[in-house]
């Protein structure tokens, strides 16, 4: 169906060489749109780009996001490949979890600023790629990856992921009143348990727990990931505007 058909189109998924950015890239390749992911190494930026080349043309560039410069570097490196671009994915995140006494201030500041500052920093960044690609039917599309630990109060002590992830959710209501006029949408997506490098001690010590209380009674997979994101891109959502979306099998609802 071409409702969901992403020939032709340009998209830049961040923290797209594992977990939920690299099983949205995947989905957007698919699709058929051509695809910039990004991490700060640049190994794995090298061996996302090999791996996913079965799906779809995808080209890495390595950048470390959790500074304004490195936004801003890789959007001028962006800009010199491409005239516009219809799809950012703003996933790039880290998380820290430890008791409140011994919380440390670093983990704000590292936390805060990947997943909070730099997906206002890119987006800003990119503006002029994102205008010149959106049209007023066919608007082109942030979409902010969030958490349902974002939504709900999570069951460990992660105080700065939780509060950046709902600054995230927060953020993208904000940009999308202030950008729907220059069409262009702002989404987010709230995650819930997914298997990634970030999740797996969680999985590995409560993950049947999970599963068992979840009301679908199990935990994310790729697909479900991909299929949010060609969604979100695509003409099927693209009368969708700030609207925080929580992909977790319904776990957030219950707690």
């Amino acid at each position: 169906m071409d409702l969901f058909d992403l020939t032709g189109k340009i998209a830049l998924v961040t923290g797209g060489t594992r977990g939920i950015g690299r099983m949205m890239a995947r989905g957007l390749l698919e699709a058929g749109a051509r695809v910039y992911i990004s991490s700060r190494k640049a190994d794995a930026c090298a061996a996302a780009e090999r791996e996913l080349k079965e799906f779809g043309q995808v080209t890495a560039v390595p950048a470390d996001l959790s500074t304004e410069a490195e936004c801003l570097r890789l959007a001028t490196e962006l800009t010199a490949r491409e005239e516009e671009l219809h799809v950012l994915v703003n996933n790039a995140g880290a998380t820290w979890g430890s008791p409140i006494e011994e919380f440390p201030a670093s983990a704000w500041d590292k936390v805060v600023d990947l997943n909070l500052k730099s997906p206002f920093f890119l987006t800003r960044a990119l503006l002029p790629l994102l205008e010149a690609a959106g049209t007023h039917d066919d608007p082109a599309r942030v979409i902010n990856v969030g958490s349902i630990d974002g939504i709900r109060v999570p069951p460990l002590p992660t105080y700065s992921y939780s509060a950046s992830k709902a600054g995230v959710h927060q953020l993208t209501r904000v940009l999308a009143r202030e950008l729907g006029p220059r069409h262009i949408t702002v989404n987010a997506v709230a995650p819930g348990p997914f298997e990634s490098k970030m999740m797996a001690a969680t999985l590995e010590a409560f993950g049947d727990v999970i599963s068992e209380t979840a009301p679908l009674r199990r935990i994310g997979r790729p697909d479900d990931m991909a299929g949010i994101a060609v969604y979100l891109a695509s003409r099927a959502g693209a009368y969708v505007t700030g609207a925080v979306i929580p992909v977790d099998g319904g776990i957030s609802i219950v707690g």
